[in-house]
């Protein structure tokens, strides 16, 4: 063998072998963002509804997990959205590894805090600027404790589907994927660090109508698997667009919007997840690559260019028309992870991950961005039952272009 092939057979052995022997390390943190006294909350586009009460504690969760010289650090956030122009200025305070390896999801509760600055149909807007500066100092606290609490760890990855009465399409009531991942950290003696839950579903049980501030199904769903299996408990979200919602509905007809149904449901996913767990293996093999692309949609929506232009955060979209994001593609061990910046239809959402080649593929929707409804030019404003998201959709191509940059994150696995 040449004398320089050789070389780079030994340095690849080597190197190898030093991630084996360094394996995993993982941190985590969580921090409580519920506002004192109480703001209004949001459950989208127009004016906020006033609260009196809580039911759980809104909170920001950070999972740290690295190999090597590696890092990446899942967010999760209890928020309708978290747009990037508040994802940034998280980066900018932690600064300790890259701001696209930062990936910050929010659960979509419908009875949290306005995180966009919607107008309130009044010449104002229904955010607030110092609780949105506290909860960006939190977040990235949270971030920070994470990645200084780094220990070495072993990861579980499993994949199945949720079983009981969790989710359902509102349009059409099997139209959604009852596929749910885990990723679990465990440390050295094999008590748990963190356990991540990604399921795609509207946390609306209550509603922005109802009087309280809530993370809805997802307060009860953390607070069973961390009763259960121990550590900290994230969810993020999945391709719940169009409309993928909690099922809540009652054989009387109607729904039920009680504190009692968020438990129930988040409840059953907490234990069906551990579930699903159970059939998981130590992950192999040790595997960490983050890669990144800066991708541009038009906006074609009239009320969402207006929400974007009124917004007191300063959305940027530039002189074609376009706003930006950036979408992430993370491979870890033995799964695959996509990140959506927003609400995608079940559709794209089973699409992409037939596009996606690991053992466990995972759709971290509301992630980097949450712009509205991603959907398929064919059926953008193609239904009557479709004019709703399709007005708080970015516009008519941000399904395919969504598609295609994927695709082009995807090619670059090896």
């Amino acid at each position: 063998m040449p004398q320089t092939l050789l070389k780079l057979f030994l340095m690849t052995c080597l190197g190898a072998l030093s991630l084996a022997a360094q394996g995993y390390r993982a941190g985590v943190a969580i921090r409580d963002v519920t506002p004192s006294p109480l703001l209004p909350v949001s459950g989208g586009i127009g004016p906020s509804n006033p609260v009196t009460e809580t039911r759980g504690k809104l909170s920001v969760r950070a999972l740290a997990i690295e190999l090597g010289k590696t890092s990446v650090v899942f967010v999760s956030s209890d928020f309708l959205g978290f747009p990037s122009v508040l994802g940034d200025r998280v980066r900018a305070m932690v600064g300790w590894i890259p701001g696209d390896h930062v990936l910050i999801g929010a659960t979509h509760t419908h009875s949290a805090p306005d995180c966009y600055g919607f107008p309130d149909g009044q010449g104002g807007h229904g955010g607030d600027p110092a609780y949105w500066d506290w909860v960006c100092a939190q977040m990235a606290a949270a971030i920070r404790s994470a990645l200084t609490s780094l220990q070495p760890a072993s990861l579980r990855i499993q994949t199945g589907e949720a079983r009981g009465k969790i989710a359902y399409n509102y349009y059409a009531p099997e139209l959604y994927d009852p596929r749910c991942s885990v990723i679990q950290a465990a440390d050295s003696q094999g008590a748990v660090i963190a356990t991540l839950v990604n399921y795609a579903v509207h946390p609306e049980v209550l509603g922005a109508n109802v009087g309280l501030c809530s993370p809805d199904l997802i307060w009860p769903l953390t607070e069973r698997i961390e009763q259960k299996a121990g550590g900290v408990a994230l969810f993020i979200n999945g391709a719940q667009g169009g409309m993928v919602t909690a099922d809540n509905r009652q054989p009387e007809g109607g729904d039920s919007r009680t504190w009692e149904e968020c438990e129930r449901i988040g409840e059953l996913l907490a234990d069906e997840s551990l579930r699903i767990l159970e059939q998981a293996d130590e992950d192999e093999p040790l595997h960490l690559r983050v890669h990144s692309r800066r991708v541009h949609f038009p906006v074609q929506s009239k009320e969402m260019l207006a929400v974007l232009e009124a917004s007191p955060l300063g959305f940027d979209v530039d002189s074609k028309g376009r706003i930006a994001t950036t979408l992430n593609l993370v491979e870890l061990g033995s799964a695959q992870i996509l990140t959506i910046p927003g609400e995608a239809l079940p559709n794209l959402g089973y699409y992409l991950k037939r596009q996606m080649s690991g053992q466990h593929n995972l759709l971290m929707g509301l992630t980097n961005d949450a712009f509205g409804y991603i959907m398929s030019r064919v059926d953008w404003s193609s239904f009557k039952r479709y004019e709703y998201i399709t007005r708080v959709s970015l516009g008519e191509q941000t399904g395919e272009i969504l598609i295609a940059e994927a695709q082009r994150l995807l090619d670059r696995v090896d």
